[in-house]
């Protein structure tokens, strides 16, 4: 089965549990933010927020792309590939590039940083807080965390970086 698909061979068996721990952290750190600032919106939209952010990303996104994973029932960057095998049973790692949550994928987590920073620069209009701001600026650096400093360090070293559309290192020129 994983001979079909080009696996990075040179990438890292496991992830430690401390990059695990740190990715969590700002995931939920990330989910919680959100919520705090759909809270100053309307509570019940942040109810649904909170509820859309753990749902997609723990299990939905888990369910669909985690079970396609080499990462599968081993500590990957964010632990995730445990996570899935913990609740769904393995599924096809030559299925994982096409997959309908790869696809998916873009839309979540743009959606868990558009959503709050639209209603938080929004409400900023009516009134400017230091507590606006702060969020503000916790959210900006997650987002830059995230999607700048964490994929590089953990897509760098991951073996399936040569088939992962969302993969911050391409070496397909290299060796």
């Amino acid at each position: 089965m994983e001979n079909k698909i080009k696996i990075y061979e040179k990438g890292i068996e496991e992830y430690s549990k401390i990059d695990a721990v740190i990715g969590n952290f700002f995931m939920v750190l990330w989910i919680v933010l959100g919520t705090i600032v759909c809270w100053l919106l309307y509570p019940l939209i942040a109810w649904f927020y909170f509820a859309f952010g753990v749902i997609l990303v723990y299990i939905v996104l888990r369910k669909l792309v985690c079970t396609n994973c080499y990462y599968y029932d081993k500590l990957c960057h964010i632990g995730w590939g445990k996570l899935a095998a913990l609740l769904f049973k393995k599924g096809d790692i030559e299925k994982f590039s096409t997959g309908v949550g790869i696809k998916m994928a873009p839309f979540v987590y743009g959606s868990l940083t558009l959503i709050p920073l639209i209603i938080l620069i929004t409400s900023m209009f009516k009134g400017l807080t230091l507590f606006k701001i702060s969020i503000l600026i916790l959210l900006l650096l997650i987002g830059f965390y995230s999607g700048i400093i964490s994929r590089k360090k953990s897509c760098a070293k991951c073996k399936m970086k040569l088939i992962c559309p969302g993969s911050a290192i391409k070496e397909n020129a290299m060796r």
